[in-house]
């Protein structure tokens, strides 16, 4: 049984019971007592759909202001002058019928995979891989597209992807603990605004139900969703 370290009890130690507003929530992460790296600050949500139908499916893109503060890896499945632009557009790995094979030996290093439609029924026999993974290019995503150049550009200066997991859950990074805490707020607002958009017309009842905030090692920080939902319309 895994022994909590002195550290991740002070942190505990720090939380009240209680629903935090968005700033204060925020000002807490960034203050809970570090490890030695930088440490991501992560967003969690539980929404009120069922994931098991497939029109109250959540999956979506959004351009995050400040970023995550991650170096992305791209990969673009792309031939031609696809595949020129992919790489002037700083696509980390660039190739076709290469790149699939090499996936299909079991290569996934990489964090987002983009393709143009006529790649697609190569990229397609290697979705068993790349879907688990959450790597499967998709249309909804903005990772299968003909303009190629643009989609690795925004992906590169902080434009992330959020989908809901079969617990109705959505995790998504939004920035790191060495941010000011008014980006990370911005980034969230971004976040949950994205996600406010993508609530399923058969979704009924409360649609944002749980959100909590926590750095990489730091504990989970509960968020009054109302508080959330109500910054991002001000936004």
């Amino acid at each position: 049984m895994n022994k909590k370290n002195k550290r991740h009890k002070e942190n505990c130690a720090k939380l009240e019971e209680k629903l935090y507003s968005l700033n204060e929530a925020v000002e807490l992460a960034i203050q809970m007592k570090k490890p030695k790296f930088v440490e991501s600050i992560d967003l969690h949500f539980r929404l009120g759909i069922d994931p098991k139908k497939a029109d109250q499916a959540i999956r979506g893109t959004v351009a995050l202001p400040h970023g995550t503060g991650k170096k992305i890896r791209v990969l673009a499945f792309a031939s031609g002058a696809d595949a020129d632009a992919a790489k002037e557009s700083g696509a980390d790995f660039v190739g076709y019928e290469d790149l699939v094979k090499k996936v299909k030996d079991g290569w996934t290093d990489f964090d987002i995979a983009i393709a143009t439609p006529a790649t697609m029924r190569e990229v397609g026999k290697i979705g068993r891989i790349l879907g688990p993974r959450g790597l499967m290019p998709s249309p909804k995503a903005g990772t299968v597209t003909q303009d190629i150049g643009t989609a690795v550009t925004e992906f590169k200066s902080g434009k992330v992807e959020f989908r809901a997991d079969k617990q109705a859950g959505i995790h998504c990074p939004v920035g790191k603990v060495d941010f000011k805490p008014e980006q990370i707020v911005e980034n969230i607002c971004a976040l949950v605004g994205a996600i406010l958009k993508s609530k399923p017309s058969a979704s009924k009842g409360t649609y944002l139900q749980k959100i909590s905030i926590s750095s990489t090692m730091g504990p989970g920080i509960h968020i009054d969703p109302n508080d959330a939902e109500s910054m991002t319309v001000k936004k």
